[in-house]
Order: C-alpha cells, then sequence, then structure tokens
C-alpha cells in the first residue's frame, strides 16, 4: 500500500506501508520512505531499519520539523525502513513483553527488509523499549543480518531514577488491579473513571507545562519534569505535536522492567523459541557492532544504563563497540528536538556510516 503522508515534516516524503507478520503472526507494518522527488532511486547506502518505544509509532521519527531524523538518513544516502513493531499505537493494541518482540517481531523485520531490498545486510537505529527488545534478539543470535546497530537511552541494563522505581514497584502492581494499560493520552482523552482520576493527579501534580499530555508521559514514563526531554529543546510546534503520538502501554511490559530494574539487566519473563535463559550469561552472540546512546539529562532511564551495557560488550570484546553520552539531551529530543539535526543526528550518521 503507498501512502503520500500529510504532516509538513513528512510532505517531501514518498511512504510505502508494507504489511507483514511477526513470526507469531501477529500483524506488524514496515514504512518505507524516499524522498519525494527522485522517488524510485536507489540508495547509494543500504537499508537502516529504524525502531520505536513503546506506547508509541514509527511516525515519532518524523515530527514537524524542518529537518527531520529521516531526512538526515535520506539525505546520506540510506535506505530508510520504519516499523511498527507490536507496541505501535497504528497497530491494534494487545498485551506484549520484550521476549515476544525480541523472538517474533524484529527477526521477522528484518528478513521482511532483506527480501524487499534484496540486500542480505543492514544496519538498526533503536530507541527506548525498541532498543532493550532488539538488543534482545541480537545477543540471542536472531538477526545475523544486521551489522551495525546504533543504540539510544537503553539496551541491556535498565536504570531509573528513584522515584521511578517507587512508581514500577509499587504503583504498577496496584494500577494493575484496575487496569491492564496505561496512557499518556488519557491527558486529552481519559477514557473510564481510573483515566480521569490518572489525569487529575497527574494535573495536580505536573504543572510544567500546560499541555496534559506532555505532563502524563512525564508521569508515566519517567522523573522528571519533563522526563523525556528538555522543553527548551522541543519548538511549540512539536509539543503540540506529541499530543497525538503517545497511547497504550500495557502494564505486562511494567512488570517486565520491574523486574529488570530489580535484577540490574533485562531478564526474560517468557520462554520463547530462540531466547536463552539469560540475556548476560555470556558474550553477545552478535557480530554487529554496537553504539550505545545516551542524554546525559535523561529521566527516564539514566545514562549509567548505556555505561553498563558498553561495559558489558567492551568485557567481552574491547575495542569493538562505542558509548557516547550527549550533553543537554535527554530521552526523546536526541530525535525530535529542534537543533538535533545539528546536535545528535551527525553523530549517529557517523556511526552508521563507519
Amino acid at each position: 500500500m503507498t501512502v503520500t503522508a500529510a504532516t509538513d515534516a513528512a510532505a517531501r516524503h514518498h511512504t510505502t506501508i508494507h504489511p507483514f507478520r511477526a513470526l507469531d503472526g501477529v500483524p506488524l507494518t514496515l514504512v518505507h520512505v524516499e524522498n519525494s522527488e527522485g522517488t524510485g532511486r536507489t540508495a547509494r547506502r543500504g537499508p537502516v531499519l529504524v525502531v520505536h518505544g513503546s506506547g508509541v509509532r514509527a511516525e515519532l521519527f518524523r515530527p514537524p520539523l524542518e529537518h527531520t531524523f529521516v531526512d538526515a538518513l535520506l539525505a546520506a544516502g540510506w535506505d530508510v525502513w520504519l516499523l511498527n513493531w507490536r507496541a505501535s499505537i497504528d497497530l491494534p493494541p494487545l498485551s506484549w513483553t520484550l521476549d515476544d518482540a525480541a523472538a517474533y517481531d524484529h527477526p521477522a523485520a528484518v528478513r521482511e527488509v532483506c527480501r524487499l531490498t534484496g540486500r542480505d545486510r543492514m544496519k538498526a537505529v533503536v530507541h527506548c523499549q525498541g532498543s532493550t527488545s532488539f538488543t534482545i534478539s541480537a545477543v540471542s543470535g536472531l538477526v545475523p543480518e544486521v551489522d551495525t546497530i546504533v543504540s539510544n537511552a537503553v539496551s541491556l541494563h535498565p536504570v531509573i531514577p528513584d522515584w521511578s522505581r517507587f512508581k514500577i514497584g509499587f504503583v504498577a502492581p496496584v494500577v494493575s488491579r484496575f487496569v491492564s494499560h496505561v496512557s499518556p493520552a488519557w491527558g486529552d482523552r481519559p477514557v473510564g473513571l481510573f483515566a480521569h482520576l490518572m489525569r487529575d493527579l497527574v494535573r495536580a501534580t505536573h504543572r510544567e507545562c500546560r499541555n496534559t499530555v506532555c505532563r502524563m508521559v512525564s508521569f508515566v514514563y519517567g522523573a522528571g519534569f519533563p522526563a523525556l526531554w528538555s522543553h527548551r529543546n522541543l519548538d511549540e510546534t512539536t509539543h503540540q505535536w506529541i499530543r497525538g503520538e503517545f497511547g497504550d502501554v500495557p502494564l505486562t511490559f511494567f512488570a517486565q522492567m520491574r523486574r529488570s530494574v530489580n535484577a540490574g539487566h533485562l531478564v526474560p519473563v517468557r520462554n520463547l523459541p530462540g531466547l536463552p535463559a539469560s540475556y548476560v550469561a555470556g558474550a553477545p552472540r552478535t557480530e554487529a557492532r554496537f553504539v550505545f546512546v545516551a542524554g546525559e539529562d535523561n529521566r527516564c532511564f539514566l545514562p549509567a544504563s548505556q555505561q553498563r551495557s558498553f561495559d558489558f560488550f567492551a568485557g567481552h570484546r574491547p575495542g569493538r563497540d562505542a558509548l557516547h553520552l550527549l550533553p543537554g539531551y535527554g530521552h526523546l529530543d536526541v530525535f525530535i528536538g529542534q537543533n538535533a539535526a545539528r546536535d545528535t543526528y551527525p553523530l549517529i550518521l557517523e556511526e552508521l556510516a563507519r
């Protein structure tokens, strides 16, 4: 299916949506993005799979900026593929774990991109829970076609602020007795009594801006005011755009993250084909070079998350991988910040081309 994106940021792109299925049959989509001018030209470089986090979607990487991360990839000659995995708000909602995505979604997506492009090698840029689940796939040896993985914010070792530990350890289990999911979209569109109560609580405790979805994002995902970005890094158009970019997140994810935070590393909660009993017991079963990226101001996952994962990889294969801590940036503003084209995109592009 071919569509032309309607947002200002994406109007210069020609977009083709490729439906496919995860290995367990869950419907997913790949969004192939090309420049509107010159559609059909072969990219100078190979395919790059770009993977979003939890409760968002592939369009996360095309905010209403003059120059988006997708623009930067296209300008550098990459063949861009955005994945909507089972955590995407553009897909039918369901409960999921990181293990599900690692075992079923990412291997299927990588194979599908290779099939559609005729390539046998590719690269990936992965963010947040797209990063944790994709890293599980990689260290389990399930995506051997990927030779470079740029991971933003968190990968194998989630480290979160103390307030987030309290919420995930004590608040989330209580919330799970009443609802199966939570959603930052409740800031604008609460559904049911519990959603209204949570929105009112966030309104009373988060006063950092007038955007209730922005405030709900901080309550759900971190321990900051705001948690996923700095307001100074977002222009007002993007700050308003995020109101439509967040949706349901199942409590099954928070339960797994709680166990992982307590353990100090990702732990499996399902025994699935191809996944080991431990993700950190042995050397990573991947030849891919990892580039660990973290904003120094991240209040969702602290920069120590990526430092610990880099140290883990370096302990098994010193000198192969890289770590970059980004001053002045947090979690998602690495991709949607108004100055990201100047501050963060060049580093990612350099590492992809290395």
